[in-house]
């Protein structure tokens, strides 16, 4: 036994012609996170304050899909959701449409912690972060030039779109007929961290911003426990991908259960889950109680990192010899 964590920045139909300026803020974001992780976990922190850690620095990056890079509703807002959980005791809490808070993150533990609840949403949750004194931010701290052009881009195709896709060439969609706009399934952009301590407790933690001119009042897989994250005594999952299809799958939760019922190491349970989804539209991150770590997508690629004890350690967005940094044995493409 010993401690382990994954972290992702979404997975998707990444080009390998993503540009420098994309690619490297990243990739750099994602190699500093798993740094201060795995110092935690070497000074012996619980994994729930370590995924929670780690989390908020995601947050904190523009780059990635999530607190202050969060994309923008079709109404120009912000609406970002998070979710923890701790494997022991099965507690959990999840947040969804802030748009003031700094850290979703941290106010989804606060939820599982301080109320008896395990999800709150809106006006609600702005409520109580606000009797709970986390930061709060105006919302405009969270809109992004880049974000403003992303929805400006699917406002033209009427698209619902994900992060990392690249901007649209060509003339101008004609308008469609219906209000609701057209999914475009091809990029994602989620952050998350999964961890398990040298004690053996497992957590893991998520957050996203959602679908670029999602309609207000969307709903992803992140906030949904067992869908885009879940955590048991065996195992802790952190999904990335098209929302809609995890909820469908309920992927983090079949990870656990193709563990818990079948007896399958983390890997083939984590490679079964991901193989049954439509493919392209879903990535995990995932580490076992006994600091086995998986990282699985059926999409092109994911921005990823993870650490062992036991020494194996990657960094990169596609799997192939001459992309990642470190170990490739963790790492599975389907």
């Amino acid at each position: 036994m010993g401690w382990a964590l994954a972290l992702h920045g979404g997975a998707g139909d990444v080009p390998r012609t993503l540009p420098p300026e994309s690619r490297e803020p990243r990739l750099a974001t994602l190699r500093r996170c798993l740094g201060l992780g795995t110092a935690a976990l070497r000074d012996g922190r619980a994994a729930l304050d370590v995924v929670e850690l780690v989390v908020r620095e995601l947050e904190d990056c523009p780059h990635f899909n999530a607190g202050r890079g969060s994309v923008l509703t079709a109404d120009g807002t912000v609406e970002m959701e998070a979710c923890v959980m701790e494997g022991a005791t099965l507690r959990c809490g999840a947040v969804s449409g802030l748009s003031t808070v700094a850290n979703p993150v941290s106010l989804a533990r606060l939820v599982m912690e301080k109320t008896p609840h395990i999800y709150l949403a809106f006006d609600g949750a702005e409520a109580f972060a606000r009797f709970q004194g986390v930061e709060t931010k105006d919302p405009s701290h969270f809109i992004t030039e880049q974000n403003i052009e992303r929805l400006r881009q699917a406002k033209e195709a009427n698209r619902v779109q994900i992060d990392y896709t690249q901007p649209m060439k060509g003339p101008q969609q004609a308008p469609q007929e219906t209000p609701a706009p057209v999914d475009d399934n091809s990029q994602t952009g989620t952050v998350g961290c999964v961890a398990v301590d040298a004690a053996g407790n497992l957590a893991t933690a998520t957050s996203t911003g959602g679908l670029v001119n999602k309609m207000a009042g969307r709903i992803g897989d992140t906030p949904v426990v067992g869908a885009g994250t879940y955590a048991n005594a065996l195992c802790a999952v952190s999904a990335t991908g098209k929302g809609e299809e995890i909820i469908r799958y309920t992927v983090a939760r079949d990870v656990a259960a193709l563990m818990e019922h079948r007896a399958l190491p983390l890997r083939d349970a984590a490679a079964r889950v991901v193989a049954g989804a439509p493919r392209g539209t879903v990535g995990l991150v995932a580490v076992s109680r006994g600091g086995e770590v998986c990282m699985a997508h059926n999409t092109t690629a994911m921005f990823r990192a993870c650490a062992t004890e036991a020494g194996h350690t990657e960094i990169g967005i596609w799997t192939d010899a001459d992309d990642a940094e470190g170990d490739q044995s963790v790492s599975v493409a389907l």
